[in-house]
Protein backbone atom coordinates (compact mmCIF):
# COMPACT_ATOMS: atom_id res chain seq x y z
CA UNK A 1 0.00 0.00 0.00
CA UNK A 2 1.38 3.37 -1.00
CA UNK A 3 0.75 6.27 1.35
CA UNK A 4 -0.21 9.53 -0.37
CA UNK A 5 -1.45 7.80 -3.51
CA UNK A 6 -4.51 6.09 -4.91
CA UNK A 7 -4.49 2.33 -4.36
CA UNK A 8 -6.79 -0.27 -5.91
CA UNK A 9 -7.63 -2.72 -3.12
CA UNK A 10 -10.03 -5.61 -2.58
CA UNK A 11 -12.86 -5.43 -0.05
CA UNK A 12 -12.08 -8.19 2.47
CA UNK A 13 -14.70 -7.97 5.20
CA UNK A 14 -17.18 -5.72 6.92
CA UNK A 15 -17.04 -4.65 10.57
CA UNK A 16 -18.94 -2.33 12.90
CA UNK A 17 -16.63 0.55 11.97
CA UNK A 18 -16.35 0.01 8.23
CA UNK A 19 -14.83 -2.33 5.68
CA UNK A 20 -11.31 -3.66 5.60
CA UNK A 21 -9.49 -3.55 2.30
CA UNK A 22 -6.46 -5.61 1.36
CA UNK A 23 -3.65 -5.78 -1.17
CA UNK A 24 -1.90 -8.75 -2.75
CA UNK A 25 0.79 -8.75 -0.07
CA UNK A 26 -1.61 -9.39 2.79
CA UNK A 27 -1.77 -5.82 4.13
CA UNK A 28 -5.13 -4.41 5.14
CA UNK A 29 -6.56 -0.97 5.91
CA UNK A 30 -9.86 0.34 7.21
CA UNK A 31 -12.32 2.21 5.00
CA UNK A 32 -14.71 3.90 7.47
CA UNK A 33 -18.45 3.54 6.93
CA UNK A 34 -18.94 7.12 5.77
CA UNK A 35 -16.64 6.54 2.78
CA UNK A 36 -18.05 3.19 1.64
CA UNK A 37 -19.75 3.48 -1.77
CA UNK A 38 -23.35 2.40 -2.06
CA UNK A 39 -23.77 -1.27 -2.98
CA UNK A 40 -20.10 -2.09 -2.26
CA UNK A 41 -19.67 -5.86 -2.00
CA UNK A 42 -17.06 -8.10 -0.38
CA UNK A 43 -14.62 -9.35 -3.02
CA UNK A 44 -14.91 -6.24 -5.19
CA UNK A 45 -11.97 -3.99 -5.99
CA UNK A 46 -12.14 -0.31 -5.07
CA UNK A 47 -9.87 2.69 -5.61
CA UNK A 48 -9.04 4.60 -2.41
CA UNK A 49 -6.56 7.17 -1.19
CA UNK A 50 -4.29 6.05 1.66
CA UNK A 51 -2.95 8.37 4.37
CA UNK A 52 -2.50 8.47 8.15
CA UNK A 53 -5.25 9.74 10.45
CA UNK A 54 -4.83 11.99 13.52
CA UNK A 55 -3.61 8.96 15.51
CA UNK A 56 -1.07 8.00 12.82
CA UNK A 57 -3.05 4.93 11.74
CA UNK A 58 -3.26 4.05 8.06
CA UNK A 59 -6.72 4.93 6.80
CA UNK A 60 -8.47 4.71 3.44
CA UNK A 61 -10.87 7.23 1.98
CA UNK A 62 -12.84 7.66 -1.23
CA UNK A 63 -12.53 11.44 -0.91
CA UNK A 64 -10.36 13.04 -3.57
CA UNK A 65 -7.41 15.01 -2.14
CA UNK A 66 -6.29 18.22 -3.84
CA UNK A 67 -2.71 16.97 -4.09
CA UNK A 68 -0.99 13.58 -4.38
CA UNK A 69 2.45 12.38 -3.32
CA UNK A 70 5.29 14.02 -5.27
CA UNK A 71 2.99 16.61 -6.80
CA UNK A 72 2.61 20.38 -6.57
CA UNK A 73 -0.56 22.35 -5.78
CA UNK A 74 -1.71 25.67 -4.35
CA UNK A 75 -3.60 25.16 -1.08
CA UNK A 76 -5.22 27.33 1.57
CA UNK A 77 -3.70 27.75 5.02
CA UNK A 78 -6.45 26.97 7.55
CA UNK A 79 -4.38 27.20 10.73
CA UNK A 80 -1.00 28.49 11.91
CA UNK A 81 0.29 27.07 15.20
CA UNK A 82 3.48 26.89 17.26
CA UNK A 83 4.27 23.60 15.52
CA UNK A 84 3.71 24.71 11.93
CA UNK A 85 0.88 25.42 9.53
CA UNK A 86 -2.02 23.29 8.35
CA UNK A 87 -3.54 23.28 4.87
CA UNK A 88 -6.91 22.30 3.47
CA UNK A 89 -6.27 19.48 1.00
CA UNK A 90 -9.80 18.13 0.77
CA UNK A 91 -9.57 15.52 3.55
CA UNK A 92 -10.76 15.54 7.15
CA UNK A 93 -7.25 15.69 8.59
CA UNK A 94 -5.50 18.88 7.48
CA UNK A 95 -2.11 18.72 5.79
CA UNK A 96 0.90 19.72 7.91
CA UNK A 97 3.66 22.14 6.84
CA UNK A 98 6.57 22.12 9.34
CA UNK A 99 8.34 25.41 10.11
CA UNK A 100 11.49 24.10 8.42
CA UNK A 101 9.53 23.73 5.16
CA UNK A 102 8.23 27.33 5.14
CA UNK A 103 9.90 30.22 3.30
CA UNK A 104 8.25 32.58 5.76
CA UNK A 105 5.74 32.10 8.56
CA UNK A 106 2.47 31.13 6.93
CA UNK A 107 -0.74 32.87 7.99
CA UNK A 108 -4.32 31.61 8.09
CA UNK A 109 -6.20 32.49 4.91
CA UNK A 110 -3.13 32.54 2.66
CA UNK A 111 -2.88 30.38 -0.44
CA UNK A 112 0.54 28.85 -0.88
CA UNK A 113 2.24 26.67 -3.51
CA UNK A 114 3.42 23.42 -1.91
CA UNK A 115 4.96 20.07 -2.74
CA UNK A 116 3.77 16.85 -1.09
CA UNK A 117 6.50 14.50 0.09
CA UNK A 118 6.75 11.45 2.34
CA UNK A 119 8.52 11.86 5.68
CA UNK A 120 10.43 8.60 5.81
CA UNK A 121 10.82 8.71 9.60
CA UNK A 122 7.09 8.94 10.32
CA UNK A 123 5.70 7.51 7.05
CA UNK A 124 3.40 10.53 6.94
CA UNK A 125 2.78 12.81 3.97
CA UNK A 126 3.94 16.35 4.65
CA UNK A 127 3.80 19.55 2.60
CA UNK A 128 6.70 21.87 1.82
CA UNK A 129 6.34 25.49 0.76
CA UNK A 130 9.98 25.45 -0.39
CA UNK A 131 8.89 24.18 -3.77
CA UNK A 132 11.99 25.19 -5.72
CA UNK A 133 14.12 22.48 -4.14
CA UNK A 134 11.74 19.76 -5.35
CA UNK A 135 11.88 20.49 -9.07
CA UNK A 136 13.65 17.80 -11.09
CA UNK A 137 16.83 18.80 -12.86
CA UNK A 138 16.96 18.53 -16.63
CA UNK A 139 19.53 15.75 -16.86
CA UNK A 140 17.90 13.21 -19.15
CA UNK A 141 14.74 15.33 -19.27
CA UNK A 142 11.88 13.54 -21.03
CA UNK A 143 10.67 16.67 -22.82
CA UNK A 144 11.21 17.91 -26.36
CA UNK A 145 10.59 21.24 -28.00
CA UNK A 146 7.03 21.62 -29.25
CA UNK A 147 5.67 19.02 -26.81
CA UNK A 148 2.33 19.75 -25.13
CA UNK A 149 2.61 19.84 -21.33
CA UNK A 150 0.45 20.41 -18.25
CA UNK A 151 1.09 23.65 -16.36
CA UNK A 152 0.39 25.01 -12.90
CA UNK A 153 0.98 28.75 -12.49
CA UNK A 154 2.62 29.23 -9.09
CA UNK A 155 4.70 32.42 -9.08
CA UNK A 156 4.79 35.87 -10.69
CA UNK A 157 8.24 37.31 -11.45
CA UNK A 158 9.66 40.31 -13.28
CA UNK A 159 10.14 38.14 -16.37
CA UNK A 160 6.69 36.56 -16.39
CA UNK A 161 5.04 33.58 -14.71
CA UNK A 162 6.86 30.61 -13.25
CA UNK A 163 4.97 27.38 -13.89
CA UNK A 164 5.19 23.76 -12.80
CA UNK A 165 5.63 21.60 -15.91
CA UNK A 166 4.12 18.10 -15.82
CA UNK A 167 4.39 18.10 -12.02
CA UNK A 168 8.17 17.71 -12.41
CA UNK A 169 9.99 20.75 -13.74
CA UNK A 170 9.99 24.52 -13.41
CA UNK A 171 9.26 26.54 -16.53
CA UNK A 172 8.76 30.18 -17.44
CA UNK A 173 6.09 31.88 -19.54
CA UNK A 174 7.50 35.28 -20.49
CA UNK A 175 5.36 38.33 -19.76
CA UNK A 176 5.71 39.69 -23.32
CA UNK A 177 4.45 36.37 -24.70
CA UNK A 178 1.43 36.13 -22.41
CA UNK A 179 -1.52 37.25 -24.48
CA UNK A 180 -4.23 36.03 -22.15
CA UNK A 181 -4.78 36.45 -18.46
CA UNK A 182 -2.89 34.09 -16.18
CA UNK A 183 -3.78 33.87 -12.51
CA UNK A 184 -1.92 32.34 -9.63
CA UNK A 185 -3.07 28.72 -9.28
CA UNK A 186 -4.32 28.37 -12.86
CA UNK A 187 -3.89 24.99 -14.51
CA UNK A 188 -3.62 25.01 -18.27
CA UNK A 189 -1.89 23.44 -21.27
CA UNK A 190 1.33 24.79 -22.70
CA UNK A 191 4.11 23.90 -25.13
CA UNK A 192 7.85 23.51 -24.63
CA UNK A 193 9.42 26.39 -26.53
CA UNK A 194 13.08 26.00 -25.55
CA UNK A 195 15.13 23.83 -23.19
CA UNK A 196 18.11 25.98 -22.26
CA UNK A 197 21.64 24.73 -21.59
CA UNK A 198 21.55 26.27 -18.11
CA UNK A 199 18.66 23.99 -17.17
CA UNK A 200 15.71 26.29 -17.75
CA UNK A 201 12.55 25.65 -19.77
CA UNK A 202 10.78 28.36 -21.77
CA UNK A 203 7.07 27.67 -22.18
CA UNK A 204 4.62 28.95 -24.79
CA UNK A 205 0.87 29.04 -24.21
CA UNK A 206 0.26 28.38 -27.91
CA UNK A 207 1.44 25.58 -30.21
CA UNK A 208 4.71 26.42 -31.91
CA UNK A 209 4.94 27.38 -35.58
CA UNK A 210 2.97 29.86 -37.65
CA UNK A 211 0.47 27.37 -39.08
CA UNK A 212 -0.29 25.93 -35.67
CA UNK A 213 -0.77 29.26 -33.92
CA UNK A 214 -2.78 30.75 -36.73
CA UNK A 215 -5.74 28.39 -36.60
CA UNK A 216 -6.74 29.00 -32.95
CA UNK A 217 -6.30 32.75 -33.44
CA UNK A 218 -8.62 32.71 -36.46
CA UNK A 219 -11.19 30.78 -34.44
CA UNK A 220 -10.89 33.18 -31.51
CA UNK A 221 -11.55 36.15 -33.81
CA UNK A 222 -14.55 34.50 -35.48
CA UNK A 223 -15.97 33.50 -32.09
CA UNK A 224 -15.61 37.03 -30.78
CA UNK A 225 -17.25 38.42 -33.93
CA UNK A 226 -20.22 36.09 -33.43
CA UNK A 227 -20.51 37.17 -29.79
CA UNK A 228 -20.31 40.86 -30.76
CA UNK A 229 -23.06 40.83 -33.37
CA UNK A 230 -20.71 40.56 -36.33
CA UNK A 231 -18.47 43.59 -35.76
CA UNK A 232 -15.29 44.25 -33.79
CA UNK A 233 -13.90 47.77 -33.48
CA UNK A 234 -10.35 46.57 -34.06
CA UNK A 235 -8.08 47.18 -37.03
CA UNK A 236 -4.45 47.34 -38.16
CA UNK A 237 -4.19 50.72 -36.44
CA UNK A 238 -5.59 49.54 -33.07
CA UNK A 239 -3.44 49.79 -29.97
CA UNK A 240 -1.72 46.46 -29.17
CA UNK A 241 -2.97 46.64 -25.57
CA UNK A 242 -6.57 46.98 -26.79
CA UNK A 243 -6.16 43.92 -29.04
CA UNK A 244 -4.68 41.94 -26.18
CA UNK A 245 -7.52 42.92 -23.83
CA UNK A 246 -10.25 41.99 -26.33
CA UNK A 247 -8.76 38.91 -28.00
CA UNK A 248 -5.91 37.83 -25.68
CA UNK A 249 -3.39 37.78 -28.54
CA UNK A 250 -0.61 40.01 -29.82
CA UNK A 251 -1.13 42.59 -32.54
CA UNK A 252 1.20 40.62 -34.81
CA UNK A 253 -0.89 37.45 -34.35
CA UNK A 254 -4.08 39.48 -34.90
CA UNK A 255 -2.86 40.93 -38.19
CA UNK A 256 -1.77 37.52 -39.48
CA UNK A 257 -5.07 35.95 -38.55
CA UNK A 258 -7.31 38.62 -40.09
CA UNK A 259 -5.20 38.51 -43.25
CA UNK A 260 -6.01 34.84 -43.74
CA UNK A 261 -9.66 35.32 -42.75
CA UNK A 262 -9.92 38.13 -45.32
CA UNK A 263 -8.35 35.98 -48.06
CA UNK A 264 -10.81 33.21 -47.18
CA UNK A 265 -13.65 35.77 -47.44
CA UNK A 266 -14.77 35.15 -43.89
CA UNK A 267 -14.41 38.79 -42.83
CA UNK A 268 -14.45 42.29 -44.31
CA UNK A 269 -11.68 44.64 -43.18
CA UNK A 270 -12.64 48.29 -42.73
CA UNK A 271 -10.51 51.24 -41.68
CA UNK A 272 -11.54 51.05 -38.03
CA UNK A 273 -13.15 47.60 -37.66
CA UNK A 274 -13.52 44.07 -38.95
CA UNK A 275 -16.92 42.68 -39.92
CA UNK A 276 -18.15 39.13 -40.30
CA UNK A 277 -18.85 38.42 -43.97
CA UNK A 278 -22.49 37.36 -43.88
CA UNK A 279 -22.36 36.17 -47.49
CA UNK A 280 -19.52 33.72 -46.81
CA UNK A 281 -20.71 30.12 -47.04
CA UNK A 282 -18.37 29.23 -44.12
CA UNK A 283 -18.47 31.94 -41.48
Amino acid sequence: MEVGKYNTLQILRGTSVGMYLGDEEGNDVLLPHKYIPENAQIGESIEVFIYRDSEDRLIATTLKPLILLNQFAILEVVAATQFGAFLDWGLEKDLFVPFKEQNHKLQKGQYVPVYLYLDEQTDRVVASAKVHKYFKNLDGVDLEEGQEVDLLVFEKTELGHNVVVNNLYKGLVYENETFRRLAWGDTTKGYVKLIRDEGKIDISLQPLGFLKTLEPNQKAILDKLQQSGGTLNLSDSSDPIEIQEVLEMSKKAFKKAIGVLYKDKKIIIKSDSIVLNQTSPEK
